[in-house]
């Protein structure tokens, strides 16, 4: 983990510092003396770099940002006379640093230049300087740092002497083998045992979870586990979730949406996905190894190995999806290893009364005009799918706290950003059970509920927390229960005996919420109306401060966040605001604190991606802009994105089509010149819900693609260290007008977003005619819908701003052959010949 250093002496030089490492590697030190010594000369490599190297100056170590006093200190001291040599000009000192760091990589192996023995590399990882205190300023950006020369051999034992300095424990002349934990501790062989001064050293977005780990690991020996598995989610299979439920967080400081953790008695790791590796590398203290995967075999494979057989692996039976249970069944079945569910969630025995409090926040009805329809007559459609479905099921059990909150037209404000609040519901052909916290419902919705009293359309308020105990009752009689594999616990489906369950992906309740219907549908285009007037005035602010130098990736977040509560029926941003500048774009769900945020700069691209909860609908859009002279490949990249962006928004396909099959159409421009992203292309979105609602979208588990359906559309590029792009916008799925008619219906996609992309990023020439045309036809669009209301609510420079923002391309710009057509055309044919499949 960064901040990983192994001298002690230099250890008060090294934590002040206030840098952070971007990045971690793994890394030997070079050999000292074998008297421990790190002074100049003699024939072992010692030094911070090789001797042909010129010495570098006093500021050129650890991030550049020693102060006097730690140099003064560090005199006479391994570090010190690292520090102290040499008078080498910083900007000179910082193109070798930059030259010696790429040689290795050019020469295809891992070792320091200039001649180092096998195993001697110097650590190198790119160090970023925090602002000074009360400034707003970013964090220098600087070239990589390298560590104290008092450090371990490769090739051979340290002198008693040295392994005191390091804090350990002298075990004589045989070596002990000490396993490296990402740079915590040691790698080599030495005589001395394991020792990691990591955590007095942690960087500032890194927690401390010695402690956290050791309440856990006490609790687990108590039960008798040998690993325990936890999970990012809550017991509703939520993508956000509440800090009361945020056990992953707490545990780890990993602070991504998705993510796994296994423990055992001496080792922990963290599986992520491909968005969240440079963060995890960033928050992660060195107790953690980080898995650069989320498949559960890989996390089997992992088990098998840290557990020896005969070990027992529990989990909260109660955070796990039934597929996942399964899964991680079988990727232990067979080793002698048992998978044990236990009840207890440890976690929160091991957080003890320092967890947050469960929410207490009112839960209250929508008002009738921004409701779709009753629920009334919401669960006499659920009941009449019930009656039509062949296995003619006599309950549905809803897990997922959309499903309820849709369900019954209530909200409330138990997860941040997400208007839900924590229920089940049992639906039965002539009951309804809801479990919640009664008391938080407001006057009207318990009024609401309570409408139809006595009779089939009467619900039952129940304790939350009896959920178990009402399904094991009404399970024992003749029934059959309807549930939705994606969104139920394994710990609720084992209450139920396996020939009364009805099994799918998704409830019938999830299935309906998907398709909206008409009313639907025009308050999600008005609420993305009033969205875009919210957007074009920050896009204006933009301008006019960025380049005095006046906003920071924060305080940006917090400007948009405030322009959209300004707004008619805003409920607040819909997810913590996306603002990125220069190399954070790279990192693709980034969100900036107060404490680390970079200026924005006109000269780097910049990065947003923001929605907004309104009463009518939820939203969320994502531009990319540069305020200067973007580089030939900025520029192109982003030319691409836009021209996938447009190519899966303009693409017309049979109903019925399933998302993954078109998706890479928004991807093909970035194919074609070997580029590419590494999440998905879009997901669905609620009226006043989650900004991210299933099942629709692109991914495999998404089902197939129907008129009335939102999904956002966003594909985008994203270079490490340098920027990132994405073009994000909602769309609607809508019978095409074809040519020509048939049986068959065809389907479109009607972009609801309506907010100009950036004119100084596109290149034209490499736009097909119908590409550049569609950009007009939309751009009229946005002038037609938008324009209008910046006029009511008197935005006269924004209004003026969207009229030069949307004035038509030339269509004499386009590349002379429409290779777009000629290419798509083909590839749809064979994408959709598996349809039948």
């Amino acid at each position: 983990m960064p901040g990983a250093f192994t001298a002690a002496p230099d250890a008060p030089a090294l934590h002040g510092t206030g840098g952070f490492w971007l990045q971690r590697k793994r890394f030997v030190f070079p050999q000292p003396s074998s008297s421990g010594s790190s002074g100049a000369g003699g024939d072992s490599p010692r030094a911070l770099q090789p001797a042909a190297t010129p010495a570098r100056s006093p500021r050129s170590p650890l991030c550049h940002s020693l102060p006097p006093s730690i140099l003064r200190a560090s005199a006479g001291s391994p570090l010190g006379s690292a520090l102290t040599g040499g008078g080498q000009d910083e900007p000179e000192q910082e193109q070798q640093q930059q030259q010696r760091d790429q040689e290795p990589a050019r020469r295809g192996h891992g070792g320091g230049g200039g001649g180092g023995r096998r195993g001697s590399r110097i650590c190198r990882r790119p160090c970023q300087r925090p602002p000074s205190p009360g400034s707003k300023g970013q964090g220098a950006v600087l070239p990589p740092c390298s560590p104290p020369s008092q450090a371990v051999s490769a090739e051979g034992p340290l002198s008693r002497e040295c392994c005191s300095s390091f804090g350990g424990t002298w075990l004589g002349e045989n070596p002990t083998k000490v396993e490296d934990k990402y740079n915590c501790t040691l790698r080599e062989p030495l005589p001395c045992q394991r020792v990691s001064l990591c955590h007095q050293y942690l960087p500032p977005t890194a927690t401390n979870t010695t402690a956290r780990l050791a309440a856990l690991r006490s609790l687990m020996r108590t039960q008798g586990a040998h690993a325990y598995i936890v999970p990012s989610t809550d017991a509703h299979m939520s993508e956000y979730i509440s800090e009361r439920d945020a056990r992953l967080r707490w545990l780890s400081g990993f602070t991504g949406s998705a993510g796994t953790a296994v423990v055992t008695q001496d080792k922990a790791a963290l599986w992520t996905d491909s968005r969240y590796w440079t963060q995890a590398e960033r928050e992660l203290d060195c107790n953690w190894e980080l898995q650069r995967t989320t498949s559960i075999e890989s996390i089997g494979m992992w088990i098998l190995e840290a557990v020896p057989a005969g070990g027992n692996v529990t989990l909260d039976p109660f955070l796990f999806s039934i597929d996942t249970w399964n899964s991680y069944s079988r990727a232990l079945h067979g080793s002698g290893r048992t998978l044990l569910p236990l009840e207890t969630n440890l976690v929160d025995q091991a957080w003890g009364d320092q967890r947050p409090l469960p929410s207490s926040s009112e839960i209250y009805s929508l008002p009738s005009e921004f409701t779709g329809s009753s629920w009334q007559e919401k669960v006499a459609g659920i009941r009449q799918r019930m009656e039509q479905h062949s296995r003619r099921p006599t309950a549905v059990l809803l897990s997922g706290l959309e499903e309820t909150a849709w369900l019954f037209n209530l909200r409330g404000d138990d997860i941040p950003y997400n208007p839900v609040f924590y229920s089940y519901t049992l639906l039965t052909n002539t009951t309804i059970s809801l479990f919640l916290n009664e008391s938080r419902l407001s006057a009207a919705a318990r009024e609401s509920l309570h409408s139809g009293c006595p009779g089939p359309l009467c619900v039952e308020l129940q304790d939350y927390g009896q959920v178990s105990a009402h399904l094991s009752r009404y399970t024992q009689d003749n029934v059959t229960v309807w549930l939705g594999t994606e969104y139920t616990t394994y710990g609720l489906y084992g209450i139920i005996p396996q020939e009364k369950l009805l099994e799918e992906n998704y409830s019938p309740v999830m299935m309906a919420k998907a398709v909206k219907n008409a009313h639907e549908q025009e308050m999600l285009r008005a609420a993305h109306v009033r969205d875009a007037v919210a957007v074009i005035q920050y896009l204006l602010w933009l301008e006019k401060t960025v380049p005095q130098g006046q906003v920071d990736e924060f305080s940006g977040a917090q400007h948009i966040d405030a322009l959209r509560w300004a707004q008619e029926n805003s409920r607040g941003p819909s997810f913590q605001s996306i603002s990125a500048s220069g190399l954070n774009a790279a990192l693709a769900h980034y969100s900036p604190s107060n404490g680390s945020s970079r200026t924005l700069s006109a000269r780097e691209m910049y990065l947003f991606d923001t929605g907004g909860q309104y009463l009518d609908g939820t939203t969320d859009i994502t531009r990319t802009v540069h305020w200067s002279e973007p580089t030939p490949l900025q520029k192109e990249a982003y030319t691409r994105v836009l021209m996938g962006n447009i190519d899966l928004s303009r693409l017309v396909f049979p109903s019925s089509t399933a998302g993954r099959t078109v998706e890479s159409f928004a991807r093909r421009a970035l194919w074609d010149v070997g580029l590419n992203y590494g999440h998905g292309t879009g997901h669905g979105i609620g009226n006043f819900l989650s900004v991210h609602e299933w099942p629709v979208g692109f991914q495999s588990n998404n089902v197939p693609l129907e008129a009335g359906m939102f999904t956002s559309i966003e594909p985008g590029y994203y270079r490490d260290g340098e920027f990132g792009i994405r073009i994000e916008d909602i769309a609607l799925v809508v019978e095409a007008q074809t040519e020509h008619q048939s049986e068959e219906t065809f389907l479109t996609f009607e972009v609801v977003s309506l907010v100009p992309y950036d004119r100084n990023l596109i290149d034209l020439s490499l736009l097909s005619p119908e590409q550049i045309s569609y950009l007009n036809s939309y751009y009229k669009k946005i002038r037609e819908r938008v324009g209008p209301e910046l006029q009511r609510q008197r935005l006269e420079e924004e209004f003026a701003w969207l009229q030069e923002s949307t004035e038509p391309f030339p269509l004499s710009s386009a590349r002379t052959v429409a290779a777009g057509t000629l290419v798509l055309a083909p590839l749809l044919s064979v994408l959709l010949s598996g349809l039948g499949a």
